[in-house]
């Protein structure tokens, strides 16, 4: 069971299956060559036999004639005497037939059929067939085999009598025994060179991709090593350039991502737990203060009051996160009018104007009408985050202004203070959920959960918008949304309570 369980193991895994698919290809590919191959040297084989042939066939015309005197007779013309002549005449005659059209075979001075047994054992020639060849006037080939089944390529045509009035039918041909054997050589060694090149290629390709997965085993280990204390961890790169230092490099930012999400949440865990208690510690005070010091009624409607007061921050700190669970899991829908923006946010100045007075602010505002079609309840929220966020963070004195104008890309709301502003190394990460620029930057009495700028990204992006910020530090700092005219986004989260509006602003 151990054994089948590893077999198992083995057929399952990637570097298996990495190399059947090489050795299923490769196969496919050497048969695919050695069949080519094949094919060439066998139409190569037949070239040179037919051009063979051919010469063969001009020097049977220069030594056979034809006499039809009073009987015909083929007659062999050369000097016995000399061996070169009397080799080619009986390399002609190994495999040769000389007949009249009607398909006669014709004999020499001496009483000699002209036909040689090996062509003999071919089959006689058909008048049929001979008289085409005749006709047609061109050289004639085909392939016959011996009963035994030796094959052999003839070359048949037309020669003349002396004094080139009669045709007759001459076929000589050579054996292409050696042709297949050179053939089944070739077919037999590529059949044997195939398994073998199969085999070192596997193992080749075993080691090989042994070495090319170690990496991706690399990653899968440290992987399975992560854990919420050491994302730390990192893993180095080969330096080669290729797809593995890519995954490498992706699967770093992804554990850094995770990293920095995982930092937040602790911080935010952290942030929430203070939120949380402080209002319940100052519950529980007031409580106890009440139950064991108070003694007229007014002493316990100032501990009620004070009480209902924490209980107040309390619940904005609970709908605030509800919110972003609401928003995260895509739970609501965006509900879209065409407003004039303008209006929307002259009404959310006018809401801050004694917030700002008590807080010896100037908010103003320069708005040109521009319409869209947007979400009444969102808007207002992103715009009250901005003029919140803008308030507690500028100092006395200073100012805060509001504006809206058409760009190119739609409508520009922009809301700019003159209050500490933000140091280069935070902007890119103030839309962040969670994240709050630390005190050295900017002293505020109020410190929120680092969700309203989050929930500004938000609103913009499920508009269709964006919005970036500018930032010089102890200059002041500018927020700018851009929306679009006509949204087209998917439907995002919307609140269907408005009173959460007022909670958002301590966020």
């Amino acid at each position: 069971m151990p054994r089948l369980r590893d077999l198992r193991h083995i057929t399952r895994s990637l570097r298996y299956r990495l190399i059947v698919g090489f050795a299923l290809a490769f196969s496919i590919m050497l048969i695919g060559v050695g069949g080519l191959f094949r094919q060439k040297i066998a139409a190569s084989l037949d070239e040179t036999m037919r051009e063979a042939l051919e010469q063969e066939w001009a020097g049977l015309r220069g030594y056979l004639r034809i006499e039809n005197d009073k009987t015909i007779k083929a007659i062999w013309f050369y000097d016995r005497d000399q061996p070169d002549e009397s080799f080619f005449i009986q390399r002609l005659q190994h495999v040769y037939e000389v007949t009249d059209a009607e398909g006669h075979i014709l004999f020499d001075n001496q009483g000699v059929l002209q036909i040689s047994e090996i062509y003999a054992s071919l089959g006689p020639d058909s008048p049929a067939q001979i008289a085409a060849v005749l006709k047609s006037k061109q050289p004639h080939w085909e392939v016959r085999k011996t009963a035994k089944g030796v094959p052999y390529l003839i070359r048949s045509g037309i020669v003349f009598d002396e004094d080139a009035r009669k045709p007759f039918f001459v076929a000589i041909g050579r054996s292409l025994a050696d042709n297949e054997h050179i053939l089944d050589q070739f077919t037999l060694t590529w059949i044997v060179i195939i398994p073998a090149i199969i085999i070192v290629g596997c193992l080749l390709g075993w080691f090989l991709a042994a070495r090319a997965l170690a990496p991706v085993l690399e990653v899968a280990q440290a992987a399975n090593r992560i854990s919420g204390s050491n994302l730390s961890l990192r893993i180095p790169s080969r330096g080669a350039g290729d797809e593995l230092d890519y995954l490498i490099a992706t699967f770093n930012r992804m554990i850094q991502r995770l990293e920095s999400s995982f930092n937040q949440m602790r911080q935010f865990s952290t942030d929430v737990s203070h939120e949380l208690r402080t209002p319940i510690t100052a519950i529980r005070g007031q409580l106890e203060v009440a139950l064991f010091n108070a003694s007229t009624a007014d002493q316990y409607r100032e501990a009620t009051l004070n009480s209902l007061q924490d209980i107040e921050r309390l619940s904005q700190i609970v709908r605030a996160l509800l919110l972003l669970s609401q928003a995260e899991s895509g739970q609501l829908e965006l509900q879209k009018t065409r407003l004039n923006l303008a209006d929307v946010a002259a009404d959310v100045v006018d809401q801050f104007q004694i917030p700002y007075e008590e807080a010896r602010l100037r908010l103003t505002a320069d708005l040109q009408e521009g319409f869209a079609e947007v979400d009444r309840i969102q808007i207002e929220r992103m715009i009250s985050n901005l003029v919140s966020n803008a308030m507690k963070f500028t100092p006395p004195g200073g100012e805060v202004r509001v504006s809206l104008q058409s760009v190119p890309e739609g409508l520009e709301l922009a809301v700019q203070d003159t209050g500490c502003g933000i140091s280069a190394a935070h902007l890119p990460h103030i839309f962040d959920r969670f994240y709050r620029v630390p005190g050295g930057d900017c002293s505020s009495p109020e410190r929120g959960l680092g969700l309203g700028l989050s929930f500004v990204a938000w609103i913009a992006k499920a508009h269709g918008g964006s919005v970036r910020a500018e930032s010089t530090p102890g200059t002041g700092s500018r927020f700018i949304v851009t929306l679009p005219v006509s949204s087209a986004s998917a439907p995002a989260p919307e609140p269907d309570d408005a009173a959460v509006i007022s909670g958002m602003n301590e966020l």
